[in-house]
């Protein structure tokens, strides 16, 4: 239960930025939970091995360019989902940076304060 949880609000920050960012676009809500369940699919299955491959210039650049991995997981996103569009490059690593915090944000609502 709290998976499926998770995948919503993420699909709903997923819906929210895309109506914030001009370059994301997405087609309605079943498409931010698509969008929402192929990125944890592609976080699970591909974003791994993509650090695995690329953790040299990951050290040298002081963990930076795993923002360069996670657009690249969005584009790829944007590949897979019919529904789903990002503009650019830049625009993609916007929209994880803001993906992420949003996340975070809505995800610490679901915490509860045991003590």
């Amino acid at each position: 239960m709290n998976l499926i949880i998770r995948l919503l609000l993420n699909a709903l920050a997923v819906f929210i930025l895309a109506n914030v960012l001009n370059g994301v676009h997405v087609d309605g809500y079943t498409g931010a939970i698509i969008v929402a369940v192929v990125l944890s699919i592609l976080n699970l299955l591909v974003k791994p091995i993509l650090v695995i491959l690329t953790l040299p210039i990951t050290i040298v650049t002081l963990g930076l360019f795993l923002l360069v991995i996670n657009a690249c997981i969005i584009l790829l996103a944007d590949k897979l989902v019919d529904g789903f569009s990002v503009s650019s490059f830049w625009t993609a690593i916007l929209f994880s940076i803001l993906l992420s915090i949003l996340q975070s944000l809505l995800q610490s609502f679901l915490k509860d304060d045991k003590k």
